[in-house]
Formats: structure tokens, C-alpha cells, sequence
């Protein structure tokens, strides 16, 4: 039902507004638009609820009696103070317009509506005053605008009156400017192609997009026109996720570098792509700079990560901002106040949220972790220290490792104190009363932030991510890491003790809700990290008797905050452990039976991505999901070394980098054609020129075939679930950023840099033995030996071995070999007189080393000379 139909029905009270402020000039009213002005505002009539509008100083925004209501305080200074909004309103300049609302206010105050530049200088392009009684009324002005702008904000200034008020808004419209042309997507070339390249060794596929049915010639081309290689394509038919005709080319014979690449077919030439092994070294960098630019609490260093991202600290209770170091509950929740500092924004908002933040934190941690065991990780030398932008530079820490602790003391400050209710669980979230408009500075946020209560699912996302701080810290901060040990057995204990406290769908005025109504996953996560770190019986019993220890926990749609029992699993198979080897090796099958999966759904779709083509496998945030099922398969090849698990891996960043039905890539800075736009409060560049766009390896979320935001809602209705996204600052529900996203990409990224050409593994010369004589000193040392045998044809003069502790081992001394430590990993080289290893021969040395207890399991890698020992 149309406003003006509802306006009728009611029989409101018409306020005629004679004069109208624009731009500073008064001006008379002006005659209506014609009657098929287009309407400009979303949800005026909140039959959608509260989205897309905001409101600041003010209560809680809320729909009631199908009005938006909020209270607002008395003795404000300015109506500006407070007030309700929305962004990315459309005006056409010289456009005629019609701005209509219904208004009431108990006990009544004036207010003016304003149509403005959403940033400084807030430049005004027209202004409606008017008084609001306990009656409702109707009040419409048509005026002309003199100046344009494709993302204006419409703001009702409701601060300034001596009492307190009850505001409700109904019926919000503005109809004039032109009418929006059809949307057509510019989606480039017709054959789409990895925009910025594929491995040597790699995968390499093309998609196009033709009417015909009959195989197409293709001819791989050099930036001089040179055909490099050629053949025909194979009809797919019409595919199911984009309602395209297309066929498939794989070129992946050819394994020449070259930079400047260019597909061509059915007279199309595709974006330019290189063919490298460095193709993907710089992104591992780029994802995890998008963390540190989304850091509260800390000013951000423009000397790191380019001077347009240099901003003051956020939300350090400096004038506006009225948070994060003495925080308040929301009223009835505690009767105490937290320092809550520091950690990341989630999203495109302000708020920092425990379940998300876990996730996040738990795959930048697990970054670093594969590094102890996968060949091809080298030792994670390049996560190692001073290796990635982040300002702990030079501490002896590698950086991945200071950027996840950033969120870890965050989430650390979020659980509840000793002594208080519910002591030991973790608060859900943390942020604004109120929803803030596009752009904010975090700096600049007036918002009243608030603690929401406390749940299982955040406890035991604590639990989890700080125990596997516990066992990745302690080589380089012992405090830190025992301080991380203490929390998670006591959120763990704490959990157990209050197994159902949910996080409520409704409680999301100012933030996401992020409620989730099944915590066993969360159980088994917990239970995992907990027996992985320090390897108590009590821990494995629970984790065993599980129903998520022996289910399916790899869904065909990925894994992510709300279903994380993949997470216990994939730990399980990868970390060193004291599980028994039947349970073991059970496990790593139930992984490369996954990536099998997955490998079938890359082989069914044109596109060529582990997501089935149906409309329900394109949804809010589907990147970050496509990227953990890319996880799963380059997890099955670190366990299993076949490379057509790699292949997989490889194959999906080809989707998230361009290969899909709009020929974008998701990952800003990266490709010919990219999103930049991303719906961001602190990258707000579409909205305001003086702020930058996302930095360079920035995820969008992703097509959304449901279509949760207005703007995609009326922009995209009926289509194709890859055709549902627009690199919008407005779409939300398609183009966000979030950290659980960009988690995901960091790990892949680091994964794919790994395997630099993808080369055929060459099988292991060598086979090691480690073998525990067991403590000494009442449990504060241990004696181990390692053998090594070499299996290969040719003799070995001269060896170097390195393994990896899992926790905080501490190598004390070694015999029949020079080892030191430095972090976790143990490098051990020859003495004079054992530098030789002849075939079929082995050398042995032994060592002693110190440990404070918990987990102390052989090493899940040793290696020779840089090669893997099987």
C-alpha cells in the first residue's frame, strides 16, 4: 500500500508550509511534481521495519503502531543534536519535489527536515520547519532544488526542546527528480576470466557468455597479439545461477608466465590476467591490512597502509564519542561498567560483536597455526615478524599473530567479572543505542554504546579463540598466554553452567542482532581448542560425546559464525594431538570427503565455484562462505598432499576475482574491474570524496538472492542470484565488509601464496620418528629423541630438521646436534661428524626441553632440508 492511498485512509491533518529555507534562500512553494515522480525514500511507510533509517541522539529507534517512533532527551543545545535519517537519497538539480511525512510528538516540540550533504560541511539543499503536537499531522512542501546529488541524506532535527519527547514519524515520502533509468549491469567482456591471474602449475579456466550451442574456437593471446595457445570451448548450456548461455574453456595446459594475458572468443576479448607465481604474494598482505583498518580504539598510521586511511582513535570517551572505556549495560542487563577498548569493527558499522569476532579471530590465529604443519607453508617465515603492516612491527611476535591479538584483549575485557551474575560468560556485543548514518568517522560517533547480555554462544566463542591463544602465544608472551588459558577454562565452565542463554533476533536496533538458536557447534568448538591446548580428559570427553564429533559438520554452503562445529574439525585433523589414531585418522577422511564434495559442485557449475546454483546458495555474506569451503579443500591438500584438492582451492578464487556472470571482482584493488563501494561508515568514499574507498584487499559480501536492503530491493527485483549485487555503498545485504570475511580471505590467501607455481609434489626421501621419553622434575621437562631415515636412492651430506611445538615447550639442550628455538619451531643441523645420511641410513639426536604442562603431543611436521619426512 502506497503512502498517499494510506493518507487518504486516515483522513491526517494537512500542515501547509508556505516558505521553505533553500540553501539559505527563502523561496515560495512551488507546484507538484507529476504524478509518476518517482518516490526517493525507502521504507517511508516502515512496513520493513526500522532499515535503512538511523537516528542519533536519541532512544531506541522502533516501529509501534506501524509509526517509527523514538524518544529524545530535553535541554539539548541544537536540534541537530538528535535526530532520525536516512542516506543515499537521490536529487536531480533544477528537479521539482514533493517532501511529505505525518508527524506527532508528546509533549510536543518543533523540528525541521533537512535534505543535506551527508558529511562536512553538511551543506543544506532544502529545509522543512514544522511543529509536532500530541496530534498527528500531515505536512507536504514541493520545492525545487538547485544543486545535485546522487547520495543526499534526508535528516529530521528533533533536538532543542526544554522536555523530554516521544517523536513518531509515518508515511515519509519524497517523490520528484527523474525517474531511475533500468539498471543494467556493465559487465564487461563476455569472457570472463581471473582478473588477475592464474598459477603455472594451476587450474585455469574461462567462462563465456554466447548464444551458441556448437564448441567455440578460443585462442590464448600475448599483449602483442601473439596466440600463445589455443582450442575449443565446451557448452554448458544455460546455467542455473545466472540464466546465462555459456560454455567453458580450460587453457590450464599451458604453463608459461606472461603478464598481459587476454582470452579470446566468439569475438570477445577478455580483462588482461597475468600467469605467475607471485600471483597471489601481495593479497596475503592486503587481507590482513583491512583488519588494522578497522581497528577501534588506536589511531591508524597512514605510513602503514596509505595516508587517505589515517584517522584519529575511535571511541576512546573523546568528545563526541561516549564510549569504549567505561561502558554501560543496557538498562537491566548488569549494574556494573566495562572497559571494552580496542578490538575491530565488525563491519560496515560501529559495532564489535563476540560471535563474528571469534570467527575472525579463530581463522587469523589458524593462519598462523597451519604453518606448524603444512609442507608448503615454509615454517610461516612470511607471517613471521615484521612481515605485515601492522604497527607491533619488531616485537618478536610475527604480526599475524599482534593483529589477532588486538581482538583477543577485546574479547578478553568482554566477560563478565568475578563476583558479578553469570561471572565467567562473555557479553554478546557491544555498540550504539542508535543506528548512525553513512559516512562516520569513528572518531566523530555521538552514540550512547551499550553492553548487550551475555549468551552461550559468546562464551564459548571466548573459550575457544582464547584457548587457542593460550597454546599459540605462550612461545612469545607466557602472561599473556596463561591470562588466555584462564579465561577460556572459566568462559568454558561458565558456558556449561548457563547452556541456553540466547542472543535475542529482535535485539538489533543500533548493531546486528547475530542470534543464533543451536550452541552444540559452539560446544564442540570449544571443547576441542580446549583438549588441543591442554589435553584433559575431561575436555576430550566432552568433545567425543558430541553428536557434531561423528555428524557431517561440512555443509555444501560453507560454514560461519552461526554453525562452527567445521572449526572443531578441522583443528582436530590438523593440530598436533593426543587423540587416538583410528579417531584421527577418521577425521582427516571426513575432511578430504568434504573436499570432495566440493570438487564435484567446482566440476556442475559454469562458474566453477564449490556453491550449488540455486537462489538459497547465494545469501548475505555468501563470499566468506564460498572462501571457508575453499578452506576445506586446501586444508584436504596439506593433510593428503593431492593436488586436486589445491586444484579446488585455486579454482574458487577464480569466482571471487572475476569469473562470475558480472565480470567483478569482489576483492577491492584486485582486478581489472572491482568493487570499491562497499557499504562502510569508515569507507565512505561514494558519499563523501574526502573519505577513501576500502584499501586494497577489501571482501564485498556477495550476490544475495533475497535481497535484504531497500536499495537492491527495488533495483534488482527477479534476478538471477549471481546477478543480485550492485557495488553500492547502499547495499548492505550484497556489498558489506566484515571481518569474518576477510578472515576467510586471509587464510586462502596466505594458503595460495604458499604453493607459489603450484608445482607437482615431489615424494618424500625421508622418514622421521619423534618419540617422547616422558617428564621429569615433577612434570617441568621432558626428553625426546627424533630419527631420521633417509629414504631416497642418493646419499644426503649435510641436514637441517625443523619441527614445530604446539604450546610452550622450551628446548633446553640437545645432544648429537646443534638445535635452537626461536618461537615454537626447533631447528636442528648436523654435527661434523653425522652430516652424512646415506640411503636407507638414519641419524638420531636427541634433546630436552622445558614445559609448565598442558598439551605436549609429537609435532605434526618434520622436515629435511626444507622437504617434508612422511
Amino acid at each position: 500500500m502506497t503512502p498517499s492511498r494510506r493518507r487518504r485512509r486516515r483522513l491526517t491533518i494537512l500542515a501547509t508550509v508556505t516558505t521553505l529555507a533553500l540553501t539559505g534562500t527563502t523561496v515560495p512553494a512551488f507546484a507538484d511534481p507529476p504524478a509518476e515522480a518517482p518516490e526517493q525514500v525507502r521504507n517511508g511507510d516502515f512496513s520493513d521495519g526500522v532499515s535503512p533509517w538511523f537516528s542519533f541522539g536519541t532512544g531506541p529507534l522502533a516501529v509501534t503502531d506501524g509509526q517509527l517512533c523514538t524518544t529524545v532527551a530535553g535541554g539539548l543545545a541544537n536540534p541537530w543534536d538528535a535526530g532520525i535519517g536516512q542516506d543515499a537519497v537521490p536529487l536531480v538539480a533544477g528537479a521539482e519535489y514533493t517532501l511529505g511525512f505525518d508527524v506527532s510528538a508528546t509533549p510536543g516540540t518543533a523540528l525541521r527536515a533537512v535534505l543535506q550533504l551527508g558529511a562536512a560541511p553538511y551543506t543544506a539543499y532544502a529545509t522543512v520547519d514544522a511543529t509536532a503536537t500530541g496530534t498527528r499531522t500531515r505536512v507536504e512542501q514541493t520545492f525545487t532544488v538547485t544543486e545535485g546529488n546522487d547520495a543526499a541524506q534526508l535528516i529530521f532535527q528533533i533536538g532543542g526542546a526544554a522536555q523530554a519527547q516521544t517523536v513518531c514519524l509515518d508515511d515519509v515520502s519524497l517523490r520528484g527528480g527523474d525517474p531511475p533509468e533500468p539498471y543494467v549491469p556493465d559487465t564487461g567482456p563476455r569472457v570472463r576470466v581471473n582478473q588477475v591471474g592464474y598459477l603455472p602449475g594451476g587450474p585455469k579456466n574461462a567462462t563465456v557468455v554466447t548464444e551458441a550451442t556448437d564448441p567455440l574456437a578460443w585462442q590464448l593471446r600475448s599483449t602483442t597479439g601473439a596466440v600463445l595457445a589455443d582450442g575449443v570451448s565446451t557448452p554448458r548450456g544455460v546455467d542455473e545461477a545466472s540464466g546465462q548461455n555459456v560454455h567453458s574453456v580450460d587453457f590450464s595446459t599451458y604453463r608459461t608466465a606472461g603478464t598481459g594475458l587476454t582470452l579470446v572468443a566468439d569475438g570477445e576479448t577478455s580483462h588482461p590476467f597475468d600467469i605467475s607465481d607471485s600471483v597471489y604474494a601481495q593479497l596475503r598482505s592486503d587481507a590482513v591490512q583491512f583488519f588494522y583498518a578497522q581497528r577501534s580504539g588506536i589511531a591508524i598510521d597512514g605510513d602503514l597502509i596509505g595516508e587517505e586511511y589515517a584517522r584519529r582513535a575511535g571511541h576512546l570517551d573523546v568528545a563526541p564519542n561516549r564510549g569504549d572505556t567505561d561502558v554501560p549495560c543496557q538498562p537491566g542487563v548488569c549494574d556494573y561498567r566495562l572497559d571494552v577498548r580496542g578490538g575491530w569493527y565488525d563491519a560496515g558499522d560501529h559495532g564489535k560483536y563476540v560471535v563474528n569476532g571469534g570467527l575472525a579471530t579463530y581463522q587469523l590465529l589458524n593462519t598462523f597455526e597451519r604453518t606448524k604443519t603444512a609442507p608448503t607453508a615454509d615454517g610461516g617465515a612470511a607471517l613471521g615478524d615484521s612481515t605485515l603492516r601492522v604497527p607491533e612491527r619488531d616485537n618478536g611476535v610475527p604480526d599475524i599473530l599482534d593483529e589477532a591479538r588486538w581482538e583477543l584483549e577485546f574479547l578478553l575485557r568482554m566477560q563478565v567479572p568475578a563476583g558479578k551474575p553469570l561471572a565467567g560468560m562473555a557479553h554478546h556485543k557491544i555498540h550504539d543505542r542508535n543506528w548512525t548514518g553513512l559516512p562516520l568517522d569513528p572518531a566523530d560517533d555521538p552514540e550512547l554504546r551499550e553492553l548487550h547480555p551475555p549468551s552461550t554462544a559468546a562464551t564459548l566463542n571466548l573459550a575457544a579463540v582464547a584457548a587457542q591463544c593460550a597454546r599459540l602465544f605462550a612461545p612469545y608472551d607466557r602472561a599473556f598466554a596463561t591470562r588466555c588459558g584462564t579465561a577460556a577454562k572459566t568462559a568454558y565452565a561458565a558456558a556449561k553452567a548457563n547452556p541456553a542463554r540466547l542472543a535475542s533476533p529482535t535485539d538489533g536496533n543500533g548493531g546486528g542482532a547475530y542470534d543464533d538458536t543451536v550452541v552444540t557447534d559452539e560446544f564442540y568448538w570449544a571443547a576441542a581448542e580446549l583438549y588441543l591446548t591442554t589435553g584433559e580428559k575431561a575436555y576430550l570427553t566432552d568433545l567425543t560425546a558430541s553428536p557434531h564429533h561423528t555428524g557431517d559438520v561440512f555443509d555444501v554452503r560453507g560454514f560461519s559464525w552461526q554453525g562452527v562445529a567445521a572449526l572443531g574439525r578441522l583443528d582436530l585433523a590438523t593440530v598436533p594431538s593426543g587423540l587416538p589414531a583410528a579417531d584421527r585418522d577418521r577425521i582427516r577422511a571426513s575432511v578430504t570427503a568434504a573436499a570432495d564434495t566440493y570438487l564435484t559442485e567446482i566440476a556442475d557449475q559454469a562458474y566453477g565455484l564449490p556453491m550449488p546454483g540455486d537462489p538459497g546458495s547465494y545469501f548475505w555474506g555468501g563470499n566468506g562462505n564460498i572462501i571457508n569451503n575453499a578452506v576445506v579443500m586446501a586444508t584436504a591438500f596439506d593433510l593428503s598432499g593431492d593436488v586436486r584438492y589445491r586444484d579446488g582451492a585455486v579454482q574458487t578464487m577464480d569466482y571471487l576475482l572475476g569469473r562470475n556472470a558480472l565480470n567483478i571482482s569482489y576483492v577491492t584493488g584486485w582486478g581489472e574491474h572491482h568493487a570499491k563501494n562497499q557499504h562502510s561508515r569508515i569507507f565512505g568514499n561514494q558519499l563523501n570524496p574526502q573519505m577513501p574507498n576500502p584499501p586494497a584487499g577489501s571482501l564485498a559480501g556477495g550476490a544475495n538472492a533475497a535481497l535484504q536492503d531497500p536499495f537492491v530491493a527495488s533495483l534488482l527485483p527477479g534476478c538471477k542470484p549471481q546477478f543480485c549485487f550492485v557495488d553500492d555503498i547502499a547495499s548492505y545485504s550484497t556489498n558489506e565488509v566484515a571481518i569474518n570475511w576477510n578472515s576467510a580471505l586471509t587464510w586462502i590467501a596466505s594458503f595460495l601464496a604458499d604453493q607459489g607455481g603450484a608445482p607437482a609434489p615431489t615424494p618424500s626421501t625421508c622418514r622421521a620418528e619423534y618419540v617422547d621419553y616422558g617428564t621429569w622434575s615433577g612434570g617441568s621437562g621432558f626428553t625426546a629423541q627424533v630419527t631420521i631415515r633417509n629414504t631416497g636412492s642418493t646419499p644426503v651430506n649435510g641436514w637441517t630438521t625443523r619441527f614445530a611445538f604446539t604450546g610452550d615447550q622450551k628446548l633446553r639442550e640437545a645432544w648429537l646436534a646443534r638445535a635452537e628455538q626461536k618461537g615454537a619451531t626447533v631447528t636442528a643441523k648436523n654435527e661434523s661428524y653425522n652430516a652424512r645420511i646415506a640411503p636407507g641410513g638414519t641419524v638420531t639426536f636427541g634433546f630436552n626441553a622445558l614445559t609448565g604442562g598442558g598439551a605436549n603431543p609429537a609435532p605434526g611436521l618434520i622436515t629435511l632440508n626444507g622437504s617434508p619426512c612422511s
